[in-house]
């Protein structure tokens, strides 16, 4: 009998151990683009899910960008069929809003989002791998877009709608997706995007990052991801001291939502900018700039009698031992 290749060992093991939690009888919805890396953790779950007690689907989303998109599509549902997954495909108008590829992105998101509630699914899997990981962590530390930028990828997240978004393949290599696939006889789609030198994130995965291992050595990646994930660590016991924090200086104001000044002076610049953040965050939905942030901040550390600030749907004032937030 010949021996399982360590490729597609080292995925489904991935993907087993991602899902081992999951209550059996669930629901998952694997997010399939036809791509090398989404194709093996379609396969992989289509393989696992079964030995866990647990429905497997795909989706795969038509973004409608390209000329052969709803080819490209069907070859995927059609492959994710032939795996024994349950595979629908959703046709979506992108927009504009952000640029193409942002916009592609919420379109897609969207749609997974709406699937995995309707099928009452526990999870929707993404294929994001290392290298997925290391190119995001690079390009926000070129953005100085700060310690949440840098944080990367969750291997797990649930947002506000109760929809769990799972990331198992965060720990492996595109390169082994690839030989996943080869190993597998999976006809693998190339999206040319990927090859568009327009895009920030293609100038990082094929020119910058092969220039940081060529003259800093191997392993650059592997470092950006355990970077990613320590900052992760960090950002968590940040937030569980601000949500305990948060409970005694918060106030529900009139069209608004007010902060202790006296609390906020007293914590140090990090935990008093999380909270700043994470107020404005929680009660209007939008995220503070760093910039943002600071200006508020001087409401509370260099304060001389100067006006509202205007924000993202509020603005900030200082109104006597108070820092008010209030929509606009």
């Amino acid at each position: 009998m010949p021996s399982l290749s360590p490729v597609i060992a080292e995925i489904r093991l991935a993907v087993r151990t991602a899902l081992a939690d999951l209550p059996e009888g669930s629901t998952v919805i694997v997010a399939l683009s036809g791509g090398a890396d989404s194709l093996a953790l379609a396969a992989a779950t289509a393989f696992v899910a079964p030995k866990l007690g647990l429905r497997a689907g795909s989706l795969t989303v038509d973004h409608g960008l390209q000329d052969d998109s709803d080819a490209v599509a069907a070859r995927a549902a059609k492959t994710a069929a032939g795996l024994g997954l349950d595979a629908l495909i959703v046709r979506v108008d992108v927009g504009v809003d952000g640029g193409p590829e942002a916009a592609a992105r919420a379109a897609r998101y969207r749609v997974l989002k709406d699937a995995a509630t309707d099928a009452g699914a526990a999870a929707v899997l993404l294929g994001h791998t290392l290298d997925d990981q290391a190119e995001t962590v690079l390009l926000g530390l070129a953005r100085g877009s700060g310690a949440a930028s840098l944080q990367g990828m969750a291997p797990v997240r649930e947002d506000d709608d109760g929809v769990r978004w799972i990331r198992p393949l965060l720990g492996v290599r595109r390169e082994t997706t690839r030989a996943f696939c080869t190993a597998s006889d999976l006809d693998v789609w190339d999206d040319p995007h990927n090859s568009e030198e327009r895009f920030a994130r293609v100038r990082v995965r094929d020119r910058v990052l092969p220039v940081l291992e060529s003259e800093l050595g191997p392993g650059i990646a592997e470092a950006l991801a355990r970077t990613a994930e320590q900052l992760r660590e960090d950002a968590e016991a940040f937030d569980e001291m601000i949500h305990e924090t948060i409970e005694d200086i918060v106030e529900h104001a009139e069209a608004g939502i007010s902060v202790s000044v006296a609390a906020l002076a007293a914590n140090p610049a990090a935990l008093r900018n999380r909270i700043i953040r994470l107020v404005v965050d929680s009660e209007f939905g939008v995220s503070l700039t760093r910039l943002q942030t600071l200006e508020v901040a001087r409401l509370v550390t260099d304060w001389s009698g100067q006006g509202p600030i205007d924000l993202p749907e509020c603005s900030a004032a200082r109104q006597g031992g108070r820092i008010v937030f209030t929509a606009r």
